[in-house]
């Protein structure tokens, strides 16, 4: 579920157990077995191709296993990159949503002065600011590190969730400075605001990546009651 550009895609890379081991395959379209209907109903990405993979007695050649890759590696070093990228585009998208923001609460006039004149309004637009420029720091400094490949998993889930949480604080804050307007199509906020309701969610939902930052702290693992190790 939820395969971005699975329907319209020539071939996936299906990361799946064989004797007991994790191994990627690839999975061409028009193999026996293998469909991707779109989803459909979305009020969210929209623009986005959302499918779901579909495996019925659906067999590939040996040849299009991936010969050099077991476990989970594979897959979490794509995720890595993928949550990387996640914690630069939630900051456009909260940029965007802030400059809208300001040029709206300059020209939208009240009891004869722009609502950028005050104070409540201002308040949140240098939060927002904030937020932003704190935002681009962690990511500008999370790829310093990836360079330097001295990254971790923990400070990759640290921006993701971060940025995808301050991003969308602020598409609201600016909804709320647009007033009803804000709901428009005239305006970006309300389909950034949408659009990172699902980006909280995939790529590892913001709950997981704070039991990740909660192990790395503690050293104790709360994702399942079954071992604390």
């Amino acid at each position: 579920m939820w395969i971005t550009n699975g329907t319209i895609a020539d071939l996936a890379v299906v990361w799946a157990k064989l004797d007991g081991v994790i191994r990627g395959f690839i999975v061409e379209k028009g193999d026996p077995g293998f469909t991707a209907p779109e989803m459909t109903g979305k009020h969210s990405l929209k623009a986005s191709v959302t499918s779901e993979l579909v495996f019925q007695d659906c067999r590939i050649p040996k040849d299009r296993m991936l010969p050099n890759v077991k476990g989970l590696k594979g897959p979490f070093s794509c995720l890595n990159n993928a949550r990387y990228g996640i914690s630069w585009g939630a900051v456009g998208a909260a940029q965007s949503c802030f400059n809208s923001a300001r040029e709206y609460a300059l020209s939208r006039i009240q009891f004869d002065h722009p609502i950028a004149s005050f104070q409540l309004v201002q308040n949140k637009l240098a939060w927002m600011l904030r937020e932003i420029t704190k935002a681009q720091l962690l990511a500008y400094h999370l790829g310093q590190k990836k360079d330097s490949g001295t990254w971790i998993p923990e400070h990759i889930s640290l921006a993701k969730m971060n940025n995808v949480d301050i991003a969308l604080e602020i598409a609201r804050m600016a909804r709320d400075i647009h007033g009803a307007n804000g709901i428009l199509d005239e305006y970006p906020v309300m389909r950034h605001m949408a659009n990172l309701e699902s980006v909280k969610t995939y790529e590892g939902t913001h709950d997981i990546h704070n039991l990740i930052l909660g192990r790395h702290i503690t050293g104790i693992q709360a994702f399942t009651r079954e071992s604390t190790e």
